[in-house]
């Protein structure tokens, strides 16, 4: 076995992840644990002031209700998020968000964020639930008052830790192992709870960017499944895990969409000109009463897109040049101030991209596309796992004890397994939390944590640390012990490295369970021949061999990512409906059946078999 130092760290509560749900669980936490003698400590695989899908920046926060100011209300959002999930939302959960959300949203305004305001002082809307932001530095500004509140504590946040699994003491959480990134360091982590909040999954279908663009996405390439996978080992049951999101963004570089739809009022085209979302919009009666309410769900909006590129009318085009003018011709009359607004609306047209997206600013340029003089093309992705935004995967967690919810046994936000909670991506059936949403969902995991620790103070038992070190870097032995077989390593019928694995377990994604190349279609035929190809995959990630600590890493993210992708699989194959057009499409089933799928399909993974049920969707409001 690799010669590493094994460094134990015992604590009273243990974070997982580095995003925006546990940078908000790291200052609540932090809060309550030092007001009781408790310690929090925070682990992340990345460097936290960088880390989660708002490091490279945002353009917007996507949720901001407004209650206090009379613009909105949180029953309001449950209508949306309900909507959007085409009647499937956990009610309780998305209303317990929304009345924490704005709290959050104002904590950034006071740590620093800067936030677009009118002549009026008036938050600058760019949708219902949207406010504009100056948000390069978003996750900085948000990281720095974890940072601070764990430091004024005296606890610790370890950076480029990679956590691999949970480590269980019975039916209770115990724990967490990993390794450094940096150092040959095995870790352990003894806790009384555990706030799994590790981010969603990419690259579980293989990206359209391909060859030079291998590895670009939408969603943060370095996000790997890990809560998922932390959250079914430890034997939660999960939900959802069939809603995959799809967003549709600008093509190549997966610039986002939103701002040109709401703030400049685009039109999206096909390659002739015609307006699909009108052309098609008698399809909507197929998919009611879902599709005939406003704002149509995400996943029907993009299918009518799809129809449009089915029917030979691709490519689709978001018109940039009409909108910036149409809003530049109210100047009209007055040439100098027509030329002021157009240099205005050039500004944000390439700052949206710039606060989030570099890489489709340099794109459009490397195009000689003028945003304001040419349209762009954009096009569905390929789908991801994400609790946070469109889409609906994670684990069946507990709500909030003062709401009238049948889903509840114990405290807010705790998984089906005593001391485990999670929050952000890895929380399922309340989506549109977003940024905001995860960071106010993670503060109120973080407290409901420190309750529970406060009710079961005891430490539990981590017994099998040994094994724990061996299994964590057997590929490193793996790859030691065979590498000379060969004269390229590359090459080897001994080892599968980490590269080859993922390649592998995109290909059964992506033409089984419904990815780009077979156009998000499936059936019960292509998942069960697909999980015949997994349960061989599953059978070689014995066989995942490192040459170093890059490889390493590498070898468990995509351990992590199978996980998923065999959850999402099977659950397709339970849902016999097609419920989600436009995120995919059940071609044998290829009809919605509220009389008998308007529910919650679940699952756990327990003894080495899958278990699956329904959970009835109980509204709580009309």
């Amino acid at each position: 076995m690799a010669n590493w130092e094994t460094v134990e760290v015992t604590t009273d509560l243990l974070i997982c992840g580095g995003g925006m749900a546990a940078a908000g669980a790291a200052v609540e936490a932090a809060y309550w644990a030092k007001k009781n003698g408790l310690k929090v400590t925070l682990v992340d695989k990345a460097a936290f002031t960088r880390s989660g899908a708002v490091a490279m920046g945002l353009s917007a926060i996507n949720e901001y209700i407004g209650y206090s100011k009379g613009e909105n209300t949180c029953e309001d959002y449950i209508r949306y998020v309900r909507q959007d999930l085409m009647g499937i939302a956990r009610d309780d959960l998305v209303y317990n968000i929304a009345r924490h959300v704005d709290s959050s949203v104002h904590l950034f305004e006071k740590w620093g964020l800067p936030i677009w305001t009118d002549e009026n002082g008036k938050y600058v809307r760019e949708g219902r639930w949207q406010i504009m932001i100056n948000g390069e530095s978003y996750k900085v500004i948000v990281a720095e008052a974890a940072k601070n509140a764990m430091a004024e504590a005296g606890f610790d946040i370890i950076e480029r830790v990679f956590i691999v699994g949970p480590i269980m003491d019975g039916d209770r959480i115990a724990g967490a192992y990993g390794f450094s990134t940096r150092e040959d360091k095995f870790y352990v982590f003894k806790a009384k709870a555990v706030c799994a909040m590790m981010g969603g999954a990419v690259h579980v279908f293989r990206p359209r960017s391909v060859g030079e663009g291998l590895g670009r996405s939408w969603y943060p390439p370095f996000n790997s499944g890990s809560t998922a996978c932390f959250t079914i080992l430890a034997g939660a049951e999960m939900t959802c895990q069939e809603i995959r999101f799809i967003p549709v963004r600008f093509k190549d570089a997966y610039g986002p969409v939103g701002a040109w739809f709401l703030l400049f009022k685009s039109r999206a085209t096909s390659a002739s000109g015609g307006e699909y979302m009108v052309t098609r919009k008698a399809e909507l009666q197929n998919w009611a009463p879902y599709g005939l309410v406003k704002p149509i769900p995400a996943n029907l909006r993009n299918y009518l897109g799809m129809l449009d590129v089915d029917a030979g009318l691709g490519p689709l085009y978001m018109e940039t040049a009409e909108a910036i003018n149409n809003i530049a011709a109210q100047y009209k009359d007055d040439e100098k101030a027509f030329k002021k607004k157009m240099k205005t609306l050039e500004a944000e047209a390439w700052e949206d991209f710039l606060d989030m997206t570099v890489s489709q600013a340099i794109l459009w340029a490397a195009n000689n596309i003028y945003p304001e003089k040419s349209r762009s093309e954009i096009a569905a992705c390929e789908p991801y796992f994400i609790g946070s935004h469109s889409g609906g995967s994670g684990a069946w967690v507990s709500g909030p004890e003062d709401i009238n919810t049948p889903y509840k046994w114990g405290y807010g936000n705790m998984t089906t397994v005593k001391g485990l909670f999670s929050a952000g991506d890895g929380t399922g059936a309340s989506s549109h939390k977003f940024s905001s949403g995860s960071h106010a969902e993670g503060r109120y995991a973080g407290k409901q944590a420190i309750r529970f620790i406060l009710d079961n103070n005891t430490q539990p038992n981590v017994s099998g640390v040994d094994e724990l070190k061996a299994k964590c870097l057997k590929p490193l032995d793996v790859y030691a012990a065979n590498s000379k077989f060969t004269t390229d390593p590359m090459i080897n019928p001994n080892y599968i490295l980490p590269m080859q694995f993922m390649f592998r377990l995109q290909k059964i994604m992506d033409e089984y369970a419904g990815g780009v190349v077979s156009a998000f279609k499936t059936s019960k035929a292509l998942c069960e021949r697909g999980l015949e190809l997994m349960q061989m995959l599953k059978e070689d990630a014995e066989k995942l061999g490192a040459k170093d600590r890059y490889d390493l890493e590498r070898c468990w993210e995509n351990y992590h990512r199978m996980w998923q992708a065999e959850a999402h699989l099977r659950t397709i194959l339970f849902r016999e409906e097609t419920r989600w057009p436009g995120y995919y499409f059940r071609a044998d089933k290829p009809k919605m059946d509220d009389a008998n799928w308007k529910v919650f399909v679940n699952c756990v993974y327990k003894n080495g078999a899958w278990e699956f049920c329904k959970r009835d969707v109980v509204p709580l409001i009309d």
